[in-house]
C-alpha cells in the first residue's frame, strides 16, 4: 500500500496518520503544493489523502495550485483509488465531482460532538462507532454536495461533517488526525482563528481535551478503509 499525502501548510500536519502508515508498513510520500511540488508529478499509490489548510476552494484563483490537486482527485477517483479529505481536503474533493464548496452555517474551532446519520450508522467505515462522539473542528466552510453523495454526520454548527461520494471516496470536514502537539501549532499559527464565537473554544479549552481518544478513532476509520480496499479486490476476483 502507497499513500500520497497532500499538505498545505507547516503547521498541519498528517497527525496521526503518518505513524500508522508507518507502522502498518504502508509507503507514505508528503507533497507539498504550497512550496511549489508539482502534485501531478508524483510517483505511483493507492491511496489519496488530502489534508486541510488556510486555503478555500472558494478562492481558486488566490492559490491556483489547488487547481492541479482537484485535477489529482479526479484521476485518482477514476483509477478507483481510495481518496480521502479533511477539511480543505474534503471540499476538494466534492469540487472534484461537482459539488460546490459552500460556507458552514457556523464557524466552528474546538472539539465538540459529531452525531453519525442513520447511514453513517451503517457505512462500512464507521459501522460500530457510537452515535456521538468528539471530533475535531477547525473551518468556516463545508464540503459541497453531489448526486450521489451521502452525509454520514453532522454537528451542530455543521450539517455537512463527514459524506461519502463513492464507495472509496470520503470526505471529513472535521479532524479526527490532529494530535495535542498539532493542535499548539496551529495555536500559534492562526490565532485570529480563535475570536470567540458560538462554537469557538479558548486555547485553553483546545489544550484541555483529549485527543488521543479522537486519533484511536482515526486509525480504526483508517484500518477500515484499508481492508475496504480488500474486501472489494476479493468481491472482483470473486
Amino acid at each position: 500500500m502507497n499513500i500520497l499525502c497532500i499538505t498545505h501548510a507547516d503547521f498541519e500536519t498528517p497527525g496521526v496518520i503518518e505513524d500508522w502508515a508507518k507502522q502498518r508498513g504502508y509507503g507514505f510520500t508528503i507533497c507539498r503544493p504550497y512550496q511549489g511540488e508539482d502534485c501531478l508529478n508524483t510517483s505511483s499509490f493507492d491511496f489519496l489523502i488530502v489534508m486541510g489548510g488556510p486555503q478555500s476552494p472558494l478562492e481558486l484563483e488566490k492559490d491556483p495550485y489547488l487547481k492541479d490537486e482537484i485535477t489529482l482527485i479526479t484521476q485518482a477517483i477514476s483509477e478507483d483509488k481510495i481518496v480521502l479529505g479533511f477539511c480543505l481536503g474534503a471540499q476538494l474533493i466534492g469540487d472534484a465531482l461537482g459539488g460546490k464548496t459552500t460556507q458552514s452555517p457556523e464557524k466552528e474551532v474546538g472539539v465538540f460532538p459529531l452525531s453519525l446519520t442513520s447511514e453513517g450508522f451503517n457505512d462500512p467505515i464507521l459501522k460500530g462507532l457510537p452515535k456521538s462522539f468528539p471530533a475535531i473542528h477547525w473551518h468556516n466552510d463545508m464540503p459541497g454536495e453531489t448526486k450521489d453523495s451521502i452525509i454520514l454526520a453532522y454537528s451542530q454548527g455543521c450539517p455537512r461533517q463527514a459524506l461519502r461520494y463513492g464507495p472509496k471516496v470520503y470526505g471529513f470536514q472535521c479532524h479526527l488526525e490532529i494530535t495535542k502537539e498539532g493542535i499548539q501549532e496551529m495555536i500559534k499559527a492562526c490565532p485570529g482563528d480563535l475570536k470567540p464565537s458560538r462554537f469557538t473554544q479558548t486555547s485553553t479549552e483546545l489544550l484541555e481535551q483529549d485527543y488521543g481518544a479522537v486519533n484511536q478513532l482515526m486509525l480504526k476509520i483508517l484500518d477500515r478503509l484499508v481492508s475496504l480496499e480488500s474486501t472489494m479486490e476479493g468481491i472482483a476476483v470473486a
